[in-house]
């Protein structure tokens, strides 16, 4: 048998030894690193997992986001349409529209728009990045990403969409933008009309069809009123308001004429005057529709007329049949001028209004009915004459216009206004002489923005029936609170 050294032993084993320590060494390192491994796949699992509910969550909210954006697109469509049209920077009750009013849903739209881009931007960077880095320090700057992403500079609630019509320079009585929810408007306002008018009566017989046996009667009298008061308007909601109208009216009545009966070429001058509060009235309007460009809105309102004026059977009046002969002149004629009608009457209405670029068309449709009562006349030296019931005819009325507005601050509007007034009855028979009535107005107005909150509109009516008023001028200061 061979026999080997020791010293080969000792370097065999020696060997052999290193070999497995160098083995174990590296199977313990392997190990740490497949830990290592696992636990880098864990947090890159993880952070996967939170980014993946983070970017549902932005899903969710950017579609919120996208909603809240067509709100105010359709918002701002309707206040860049306002501002535009026949409103010259204001509306009918003197608030800002235009540039001032869409200031803030225009920066309202920026900020939702950044927002947007801002949190459709963060997820699609940071996703990415976490996962084809491959490391704990790639996850940790997408998650730096994804945090700045949804710490964005919030945009807040989108405001409430403008639904109103777009405001006119007003010409007729009832205006067609109501006031905002809880917004007070005071309108003081004045008119003044002038009517005249040719009364011609024949007193005698005729032999032929061309000479005439008796007296020719010719009247002329001339009306003069002047109106003035206060509107009071409150924005229940932004589709209702509630209005109440106090006027005090001032009346003067000329006639001149000739005695009848009396052989003389001198006219004589008859007037009356007569003052105090009219018949104050109340409207209550609501909008039924939101409407929008080449959309008709409809507003629906119901007033209530008063019977608070003087009425024409409260005046004393120039009696023909039951005044002591010698004591007067027995007229007829009322010796002070009435401030109100005298009934309670109902009317209901619709208003219209059809924005297209650049005009608005807008008008009206109406009814009034009067409660019929029984009265009596008042005659001089405290006599009274009993009428029995008395029906006021009912009026029917519509009215149409259109508006352009000139500048930021400026606007006009034209329109005809028509009311067809029914025959007067008297205990249910028709009082002699009382026939239908048509009046028919032709109206230019303009408005002008004073202030963000007041506005100046003035008004010129004229008569085209016999029957209308010659002259109408009116002029109303809108404020807003």
């Amino acid at each position: 048998m061979k026999c080997v050294p020791f010293r080969q032993i000792s370097a065999i084993g020696y060997a052999a030894l290193v070999a497995f320590s160098v083995e174990a060494h590296a199977q313990s390192l392997e190990t740490q690193a497949v830990q290592a491994d696992q636990v880098n796949i864990k947090a890159l699992r993880d952070e996967v997992d939170q980014r993946l509910k983070e970017l549902e969550a932005l899903k969710h909210k950017l579609a919120d986001e996208e909603a809240n954006y067509l709100r105010l697109s359709r918002a701002l469509n309707a206040g860049q349409l306002e501002s535009k049209r026949a409103t010259g920077g204001t509306d009918a009750n003197g608030l800002p529209v235009g540039d001032a009013a869409t200031g803030g849903a225009t920066a309202a739209a920026q900020a939702v728009q950044a927002d947007q881009a801002s949190q459709a931007g963060a997820p699609a960077n940071a996703q990415p990045g976490a996962l084809a880095q491959g490391d704990q320090g790639a996850g940790a700057n997408a998650g730096n990403t994804s945090q700045q992403g949804t710490q964005a500079t919030p945009v807040g609630q989108a405001p409430v969409a403008d639904t109103r019509p777009p405001a006119v320079a007003p010409i007729f009585d009832q205006p067609g933008v109501l006031t905002p929810r809880h917004t007070f408007v005071v309108e003081p306002y004045f008119q003044f009309g002038y009517a005249s008018e040719n009364q011609i009566s024949l007193v005698g017989y005729t032999i032929i069809p061309a000479l005439l046996i008796g007296l020719i009667n010719v009247n002329e009298v001339k009306t003069t009123t002047l109106t003035g008061g206060v509107a009071l308007r409150y924005g229940i909601t932004n589709r209702m308001e509630f209005e109440v109208r106090v006027p005090y009216v001032y009346q003067t009545n000329d006639v001149v004429a000739r005695q009848p009966f009396v052989g003389t070429a001198a006219n004589t001058t008859i007037s009356s005057d007569g003052h105090g509060i009219g018949d104050v009235e109340m409207t209550l309007r609501y909008q039924f529709n939101q409407g929008g460009p080449d959309k008709f809105y409809y507003v629906g309102w119901l007033r209530l007329k008063t019977a608070t004026g003087k009425s024409p059977f409260d005046v004393v009046t120039d009696c023909v049949v039951s005044c002591v002969s010698g004591t007067t002149a027995n007229t007829g004629l009322p010796l002070q001028q009435p401030t109100g009608s005298g009934f309670l009457a109902i009317q209901p209405g619709l208003t219209w209004l059809f924005p297209t670029d650049p005009v608005v068309f807008f008008g009206n449709f109406s009814y009034l009915h009067s409660f019929g009562k029984d009265e009596r006349l008042t005659l001089l030296n405290g006599q009274t004459e009993f009428l029995g019931k008395i029906q006021p005819g009912d009026i029917w009325g519509f009215n149409i216009g259109m508006g352009l507005s000139l500048n930021e601050k400026a606007s006009v509007s034209i329109g005809y206004d028509q009311s067809i007034v029914l025959p007067t009855s008297q205990n249910g028979q028709t009082v002699p002489g009382s026939v239908r009535v048509v009046l028919g107005t032709l109206l230019i107005g303009y408005s002008y923005r004073v202030t963000p909150k007041t506005t100046l509109n003035f008004s010129i009516g004229a008569g085209l029936t016999r029957d209308t008023p010659d002259l109408t001028l009116t002029l109303r200061v809108p404020m807003s609170f």
